[in-house]
């Protein structure tokens, strides 16, 4: 689909994502590494534990399917071979890891100035600009300083990371994103512009829209392993059972509670319920709590009564229900049972390929989604060092370039929108910011069940005061559409033959049973491009799961590996995969569409949430395919260097988060501390720092325990130690480079008047997104049926009475 397109990239670590998504895509993928090569080869693990930079399982899981090219900045003709290179591409994607990149005059002004045609993406920890562009930062600390840690862990404990450092592979999707929105745009212009991605941002979406509580004067969510706590009440996901871990979605209102209703109803089956459990009405049940009608010992209680059922269980057993009862619980997956998963052999998700330095075919994770006309092909390495000597020929520039003013990127797209909670509203809502028109087809007989969820305007529930859903559906147009009548349907079918996109993140049953699935979409509209979003995909004994994002991060492996090593897993916050599969949904829809633009054909997207999650993975799912090691939950520790972890400062819930990667670091924190550590054998080395990991921690903590936040952080970062505080909410909204970034920008939202909204989640330096409110239910009926769709007053109001516009 992108073979048109020449990439250099010049990242390493998570941000490199974005290359591999192009690379998957079809793009011609160099990487441009220094001498000796990227820092990720010299980082283990190793294949069979042996030290060599052909052998880093980093680096595999990294830059797989690109060339590599090394390069010597310090020469001339180094300097002149990367202009050569930059000369001839479409897109560069760096992200400050090469060494003296910007020094040698490849800043990204200078690059745009010298090469108008180029697309230059930056990810950067906090961006270009801002009070903290310059600040150091390991992924560790960029994910404290993005509101996704606060929500994650132990509430008794310090707030947690994922043991696969996850950061910056969210700005690298987003990049990817970023890129392909930006080439749509010269296509028109002739010109490219700069894509400035910061991993602060692309990782606070993690924390779904929990960012905005204070904003709208509502009470912030806060951490509660394996759950969430709201209002003084625990909700937990996670409960043992005989063999394992289990996810189950223990959530309340309509339609999700009817879930929850038919586990008490199995456990009451089985012997397992009492009087008080079975009098409940688990529907209404959220309602209760957060109006105060029940004491928290009762609602604990609830949870204990569930630990004992799922005790009696194993993890299939109770998957199992899931399918027979319909019912939101699944097994939390390690590396192991991704592997030997019977849902992703029959779909033959696992790939197996020759890879350099390798003692065997190494298997890994195969296509991050299955395209009916353009099926990606996965069977490239990851490179040798400085094994590409191509040359490309330079591009001439187009006749278009000038100074005039330029459209949005995505102007004249038409998307239609039937997805519903997170993941699929946070696609289009993407796609509405760079000037795609968006119809979102709802209804208010089955409102989306965001409405349902908070941070609520004044910490009043209601389907019109949720700052989760109208942050996700800002710019949209809503059709109050019922697909349960037949008229609707036609409604929906005239809908389908005016876009050029549909979106939809049902389970495959769902749009079959509305007749709207592609089998019969196909024959109706060649051309559209239609993205089907589940939780397993749309084939495989599994392809009928219904469920949310909670349920898949357990099943793609994530779960498991974030928690303390001594305690149950606690999970990333929430739906972790709603916030994992746009960064790759997106890139696929455009993608698709440029594939179009050259031959005229649409297609058909099947995207498992699961499987392009696994993705996020890395290293840790090869170091199970190539050593046999199952990588567990280690807290916030990293494997590469110590101390890596978060701190207590004085006060109440207040962290550090405080990383030493290198000597440097390291040297610098022990003479700000004033300690006698540097003299300690424990600590004299790296080797002996990770050593003694938890001494080391037990130091630092009563170090920071008694002093101020404010004052560590600024003292550790004016000798460049990575450190961050971990932020909440209100912690979010005093961010001086939030603020310097814009990221909170008011928008008016219906009776509420100006409530604050998250900023797109990379910055275009042309063509920046625009935000524009988010529709009631309803709001644009007459002027989607009437105009839109050519209807006059008669047969609108036919569709009224029939039932079908809401």
């Amino acid at each position: 689909m992108l073979s048109h397109l020449r990439v250099l990239d010049l990242t390493d670590g998570g941000a490199s994502v974005a290359g591999r998504i192009l690379s998957d895509l079809g793009a011609e993928v160099v990487l441009v590494e220094p001498p000796g090569g990227a820092a990720s080869r010299g980082l283990g693990p190793f294949a069979g534990d042996t030290p060599d930079p052909e052998r880093s399982l980093e680096f595999w899981a990294t830059h797989r399917g690109k060339a590599s090219v090394e390069i010597d900045l310090a020469s001339e003709a180094g300097r002149d071979r990367l202009t050569d290179l930059a000369a001839a591409a479409d897109v560069w994607i760096d992200d400050r890891s090469f060494p003296d990149l910007r020094v040698a005059g490849f800043a990204p002004e200078a690059l745009r100035k010298r090469h108008p045609r180029l697309v230059v993406a930056t990810v950067s920890p906090f961006g270009e600009t801002g009070p903290k562009r310059d600040w150091a930062a390991t992924d560790l600390t960029v994910t404290a300083a993005s509101h996704a840690m606060w929500m994650t862990g132990d509430a008794d404990r310090a707030p947690l990371t994922c043991s696969v450092p996850q950061a910056f592979l969210h700005a690298g999707g987003d990049a990817a994103s970023g890129i392909l929105i930006a080439l749509a745009e010269r296509e028109g212009s002739g010109r490219g512009q700069h894509v400035d991605v910061s991993a602060q941002i692309s990782m606070m979406q993690s924390g779904q829209s929990g960012v905005l509580a204070h904003g709208w004067r509502g009470t912030q969510m806060s951490r509660s392993g394996g759950g969430v706590a709201v209002a003084g009440y625990r909700l937990r996901f996670i409960y043992p059972c005989k063999d394992g871990y289990v996810n189950l979605t223990l959530l309340f209102g309509v339609p999700i509670g009817y879930s929850t209703q038919r586990f008490f109803d199995w456990m009451d089956e089985e012997g397992m319920s009492n009087d008080v459990l079975r009098a409940e009405d688990w529907v209404a049940y959220g309602a209760k709590f957060l109006g105060g009608h029940t004491t928290v010992e009762a609602h604990e209680a609830v949870m204990e009564a569930i630990e004992r059922f799922t005790r009696t269980k194993t993890k299939a057993e109770l998957f199992a229900a899931a399918f027979e009862r319909r019912l939101l619980i699944v097994p939390l997956s390690n590396v192991q049972d991704l592997v030997e998963s019977e849902q992703l052999a029959a779909r033959d998700f696992w790939r197996t390929v020759e890879q350099p330095g390798a003692d065997r075919p190494v298997r890994l994770p195969g296509p991050f989604a299955r395209f009916s006309e353009t099926p990606l092909t996965i069977d490239r390495p990851a490179p040798a060092l400085g094994g590409w000597n191509g040359a490309w020929t330079p591009t001439e520039p187009s006749e278009s370039i000038g100074d005039g003013a330029r459209r949005p990127p995505l102007e004249g797209l038409k998307v239609l929108d039937f997805t519903w909670v997170y993941a699929g509203p946070a696609i289009t809502r993407l796609l509405a910011d760079f000037g795609a028109t968006v119809i979102k087809v709802e209804a208010s007989s089955a409102p989306d069940a965001l409405r349902s969820n908070g941070p609520y305007v004044d910490d009043v529930p209601g389907p019109e005061n949720t700052a989760n859903f109208s942050n996700v559906n800002l710019g949209k147009q809503s059709i109050g559409l019922n697909l349960k009548t037949p008229e609707g349907i036609d409604v929906a079918k005239r809908l389908i033959d005016w876009a050029d996109v549909v979106v939809e993140n049902f389970s495959p049953k769902a749009m079959e049973g509305f007749g709207l699935d592609w089998a019969r979409l196909r024959e109706r509209r060649p051309d559209l491009v239609m993205l089907s979003s589940s939780l397993c995909g749309g084939t495989g004994p599994q392809r009928l799961l219904a469920g949310y994002g909670t349920m898949g991060s357990a099943l793609a492996g994530f779960g498991f590996v974030t928690g303390w090593p001594d305690r149950n897993p606690s999970a990333p916050f929430m739906a972790y995969t709603d916030y994992v599969s746009p960064r790759f949904a997106t890139p696929a829809i455009l993608a698709a569409l440029e594939h179009r633009k050259r031959t005229g054909l649409g297609q058909h997207i099947d995207l498992s949430q699961a499987e392009c999650s696994m993705h996020f993975l890395g290293s840790a799912i090869l170091d199970y395919t190539v050593n046999g090691r199952i990588l567990e939950a280690r807290g916030n520790a990293s494997p590469h260097h110590a101390p890596s972890g978060v701190y207590a400062a004085d006060g109440d819930e207040r962290w550090l988060a405080i990383a030493a990667p290198d000597d440097d670091a390291w040297q610098a924190l022990a003479k700000i501390a004033g300690r006698s550590w540097e003299s300690d054998p424990r600590f004299a080395t790296p080797e002996a720092r990770l050593e003694h990991r938890a001494a080391l921690d037990q130091e630092i903590e009563s170090w920071t325990r008694d002093r101020d936040l404010g004052e560590v952080e600024t003292a550790l970062q004016s000798e460049g130690v990575p450190a961050h505080r971990v932020i909440d909410s209100p912690g979010a909204f005093a961010d001086p480079q939030l603020a310097a970034r814009e990221h909170f920008v008011p928008i008016e939202y219906g009776s509420h008047g100006l409530l604050p909204y998250e900023a797109p989640r990379m910055h275009l330096s042309a063509t920046p997104g625009v935000l524009s409110p988010c529709p009631g239910l309803g709001e644009h009926n007459q002027s989607i049926l009437g105009e839109i769709l050519g209807l006059d007053d008669d047969a609108i109001t036919e569709l009224v009475i029939a039932g079908a516009i809401e």
